[in-house]
């Protein structure tokens, strides 16, 4: 039963130095992944900025057309108008002269427009790109941090888990499932403590309950915690061993 109730410490120690070593990386990821989001969102106001400011050009170049359309037409009708032979002609040709004028009206006043908007739209640009510079720095920035604490705790996670695998294979089927139980169903995640002057994380046990944990024969469970107490020399040994 020693071995079992070592097996257990041992996992514990494991998954609470994994916890430890995931604190260490806190929210960077969260917040790494928050600003990605918001580096995509800037990205795409930039571009719907740069789309309006395409579109613009395009409707400006459109008027200009329209301007050189309706001031041909214009001449044309005017041209006309001197020479007609009656007054239905002559109306005829003052309403074409008066929808043209109305056209080259209408279009430049469009063009006035969009000249404005397009001096708006610049400051827009250069305003959107500050922040996004911004924003990007700090993502290098987060982002840096973060593999560095990568870098720092990988290789211990990794070895650790190896060792906890092992120790999954080697652990009977009823002691893990009743382990993982008791670690998902608590905050902290420690499944098993070390009893500690008689008392277990801070809750004092009976005194019966103490020589049971001293005497290391079977899992004894607290009952007002229901977490499984161990001699804390298991403890010892786990982090002699698996200490990186």
């Amino acid at each position: 039963m020693e071995d079992v109730l070592q097996k257990l410490a041992n996992l514990q120690y494991i998954d609470s130095r994994i916890d430890e070593l995931k604190q260490l990386r806190g929210d960077l990821p969260e917040d790494i992944l928050d600003i990605e989001t918001d580096i995509n969102r800037q990205e795409a106001k930039i571009s719907k900025l740069e789309q309006e400011q395409t579109d613009l050009q395009v409707e400006k170049d459109n008027l200009d057309l329209e301007i050189k359309d309706a001031e041909n037409k214009l001449e044309k009708y005017e041209d006309q108008q001197i020479s007609v032979r009656n007054n239905r002609e002559y109306d005829a040709l003052t309403k074409e002269i008066k929808a043209q004028k109305q056209v080259i009206e209408n279009s430049i006043s469009r063009k006035e427009e969009i000249e404005k908007r397009e001096e708006e739209i610049e400051p827009e640009i250069e305003a959107v790109k500050e922040d996004l510079e911004k924003i990007e720095k700090l993502h290098a920035a987060k982002k840096e941090e973060l593999d560095q604490v990568i870098e720092n705790t990988d290789s211990e996670e990794k070895k650790l888990l190896d060792t906890r695998e092992e120790l999954e294979e080697e652990l009977d089927e009823r002691y893990l499932r009743s382990y993982k139980r008791l670690r998902e169903g608590l905050t902290n995640g420690l499944a098993v403590v070390p009893m500690e002057k008689g008392a277990a994380i801070g809750m004092q046990l009976p005194p019966q309950m103490q020589v049971e944990v001293r005497r290391k024969n079977k899992i004894i469970i607290d009952e007002s915690s229901g977490r499984i107490v161990l001699d804390p020399s298991f403890f010892e040994k786990a982090e002699e061993k698996l200490s990186v």
